[in-house]
């Protein structure tokens, strides 16, 4: 390469492209690479051609075989810029051809290290070698890790910068946002196929990031238009697909906070089959948390919106629906865990707050003057299955354990008669059809949980009856659960303050009621003990002096003469600071007001300005563009007439060769020549119609006689031909006549 050779010094495209081929056939990839470089990153070349569009195909081919990823990004930076206001459709043509350039060789990379490590094994049935052994132990790494180390790892990392810089240039232009969501897309499904978590839970983030950016300086860019909106929706539908099907349960459920904050941006709900989805996948992710409280909800607006809106629901998927929806209910646990030990006013804010978040998250809307605990509890949602008419769409089995566990009180036969019921569950699923919004359904989930709930109605109720019981007599009371399980649920149920019992191993006996434990004994028996000391020592004392005694009533007589005074001067004091503070409030809030409509003032005035601004240079340009288009139409317009006027030999005397072209003169000339050729055309037209007149008159005269005895013959025809048919019909009338009357002579002699 010429080290003269100043960045983008080529005049035209063309030449840099011919150029870089030379190079490349050569061996010089990199001098072939910098060349293409130089050219789309000048500031000379700024206006958008084909030419430049295989400049960038050719350069993504070296940078993808070179690896040189910032080369990549600084060419399509500049390409972008280049071709956003002419073709988008040209960079997404780019775009695209440069993933799937790193996808392939990403692909070719891991297909060539499977097959790399299958060709190290000579013989199948050879033992591994001792130095393989040896290797193998010391670097703590297999042959295979270290193979995709060297092969896939590489160009993995160049396929994953890749889509993050594609993102990076996407990100800023409006026009750009279908692309941009194509893109993100493809990387979800980049991290899909080679389940790279970490990858994708980073591409979350950025994609949280920018969308945090585009909110925060929304009145550049206006992201709560319905098609910008409905991109965003898509995307992070499949961002919470992709984390659904990674198992990354966190990401899922941060990525349904991203769905909620978009549909509250822009205030309208998605289409029906995508708010399908995200109940489906809410149901998911809080069936893996065990929270089972928002897991019935979530299946409870699942069933709601699938029998509003999907009417190709069968019977069988409604059915499956509503089972998942009463287990589920069955499963929450009768206490709630979060609420417990919270007395603070800021512990009940923050659980305030997240109640409310949830309940937005499932789609209820929330007065914010309800008790937060009201807003989603289990009673809540056994009272919807009542009023649903739910219990009649499920099968008997399911009906049966919702009566154990919500209202019949048994206690002594609960867990025997909830044992069979749960075994059957795992024979109650059955496959969904196409239309359902969940394609698979497994009623095991809920077994543990509804033993767990099943235990502790059984203690509830057991503790209303009994004082004491024997281990062994509840043991058989629980089939389906060893006592050290029983214990542990016992403990948490204790340790929440929904059950009150003890646990006796020594004597084998569990005692109910409100009995308290020993560190409770020995706290009262320890303040009754400070109490009566306390009382002792006032008995032992002498009496106070009178003097002591008679201060302490003057000083409790001006106590009581001014307490009203006091009282006085401390509310008159608190409405002056109350007002005090109005005022500063009323005075702050009138100043940000005042400074926020200078600011929307001073914003809607440079816009004003930027967009009269981007008109008139649009006009100036549009102007100059009819002007140049007109001039170079008129320039063709002379030429085309020259070359005519040369044709016909009459050039000579207009222009000669070498002569500057004189579009005026050529173009009277050229008017004046076809004035003349249209005046001896008509001419010509009127000699010809002449000629026609007396051809058609002579022709006329010559034929008359001809047609008149033509006339006469065809009359002759005629006639001949009339006779002949009339002929003909009488002797068919008489032959049908006589068959008549021989058909009569034959009905006659019938009738005789």
């Amino acid at each position: 390469m010429n080290r003269f050779q100043h960045r983008g010094g080529f005049a035209r495209p063309e030449n840099a492209l011919k150029r870089a081929d030379e190079l490349q056939l050569v061996g010089q990839k990199l001098s072939a690479l910098q060349q293409l470089h130089d050219v789309v990153t000048s500031k000379k070349h700024r206006t958008w051609s084909k030419t430049y569009e295989e400049i960038m195909f050719k350069l993504i081919d070296l940078c993808v075989e070179m690896k040189k990823r910032n080369h990549a990004k600084e060419a399509l930076m500049q390409y972008r810029n280049m071709c956003q206001q002419v073709n988008i459709n040209s960079l997404e043509e780019v775009i695209k051809y440069y993933l799937n350039k790193a996808t392939e060789k990403a692909e070719e990379a891991r297909q060539q290290a499977e097959s790399k490590a299958l060709d190290a094994v000579e013989d199948l049935e050879e033992d591994a070698k001792p130095e393989d052994l040896m290797l193998s132990y010391v670097s703590g790494d297999k042959s295979k890790d270290r193979t995709d180390r060297e092969l896939v790892t590489p160009w993995f990392r160049f396929l994953w910068e890749s889509y993050r810089s594609v993102l990076e240039i996407l990100r800023t232009n409006p026009k750009l946002e279908a692309l941009y969501a194509m893109v993100a897309v493809r990387a979800f499904g980049f991290c899909l196929a080679y389940k790279r978590n970490a990858e994708f839970r980073r591409l979350c983030d950025i994609l949280r990031q920018h969308l945090a950016n585009m909110t925060k300086y929304r009145e550049q860019r206006d992201i709560t238009q319905p098609e910008s909106l409905n991109l965003f929706l898509e995307t992070r539908f499949e961002q919470l697909k992709t984390a659904c099907e990674l198992q990354m349960w966190a990401e899922a459920f941060r990525s349904v906070e991203d769905i909620q904050a978009l549909i509250a941006l822009g205030k309208r709900q998605p289409k029906q089959q995508m708010m399908a989805t995200y109940y489906s996948r809410l149901t998911q992710i809080f069936a893996v948390s065990q929270s089972y409280l928002y897991h019935a909800y979530a299946w409870l607006k699942l069933f709601n919106f699938s029998r509003s809106y999907n009417k190709n629901l069968t019977s069988s998927d409604t059915q499956m629906m509503v089972t998942s929806v009463v287990l589920a209910t069955l499963s929450i646990l009768p206490y709630d865990r979060q609420l417990f030990g919270r007395v603070d006013e800021p512990s009940h804010e923050q659980e305030k707050e997240r109640t409310v978040r949830m309940a937005n998250i499932l789609g209820f809307s929330v007065d914010k003057r309800m008790d937060y605990r009201s807003i989603l509890t289990r009673s809540a949602l056994v009272s919807s299955i009542n009023s649903m008419n739910l219990l009649s769409l499920v099968p008997g089995e399911v009906r049966a354990a919702y009566e154990l566990l919500t209202t019949e009180f048994n206690p002594l036969e609960l867990c025997s008669k909830l044992d069979p019921l749960l075994a059957s569950l795992e024979a109650i699923s059955s496959p969904m059809s196409a239309a359902s919004p969940v394609k698979d359904l497994a009623m095991a989930q809920y077994v543990a949980s509804l033993k767990r709930a099943a235990v502790l109605r059984a203690l509830k109720q057991l503790s209303e009856v009994y004082s004491t019981m024997t281990i062994a007599e509840l043991a058989k009371l629980v089939p389906f659960m060893a006592f050290g399980d029983v214990e542990a649920v016992v403990v948490d149920a204790v340790k929440y303050d929904y059950l009150q019992m003890r646990v006796d191993h020594r004597n084998g006996t569990l005692h109910f009621g409100s009995q308290q434990l020993e560190s409770d004994k020995v706290r009262s028996h320890l303040s009754l003990l400070a109490k009566r000391l306390a009382k002792a020592a006032a008995m032992t004392d002498a009496a106070p002096a009178a003097a002591a005694e008679q201060q302490r009533a003057a000083v409790l007589a001006l106590c009581r003469d001014n307490i009203g005074k006091e009282h006085s001067r401390l509310l008159a004091r608190k409405q002056v600071i109350e007002k005090r503070k109005e005022v500063a409030e009323a005075a702050m809030l009138e100043a940000e007001r005042e400074e926020e409509r200078k600011r929307v003032a001073a914003a809607r005035e440079q816009e004003l300005l930027e967009d009269r601004r981007r008109r008139e240079e649009a006009a100036r340009r549009e102007k100059e563009r009819l002007e140049r288009e007109m001039e170079e139409a008129e320039m063709e317009e002379a030429r085309q007439l020259l070359e005519q006027t040369r044709r016909k030999g009459k050039a000579g005397a207009l222009v000669k060769d070498g002569d500057k072209l004189d579009r005026k003169a050529l173009m009277q000339e050229a008017l004046s020549e076809r004035l003349k050729e249209a005046q001896e055309l008509e001419r010509k037209l009127a000699r010809l119609a002449k000629n026609m007149d007396h051809l058609e008159r002579a022709r006329r005269e010559e034929e008359a006689p001809l047609l008149q005895a033509a006339y006469q013959a065809r009359l002759t025809d005629d006639q001949a031909f009339h006779e002949q048919q009339q002929q003909q019909q009488v002797e068919a009338h008489k032959l049908a006549w006589e068959v008549d009357i021989q058909e009569k002579r034959r009905l006659e002699r019938m009738t005789k």
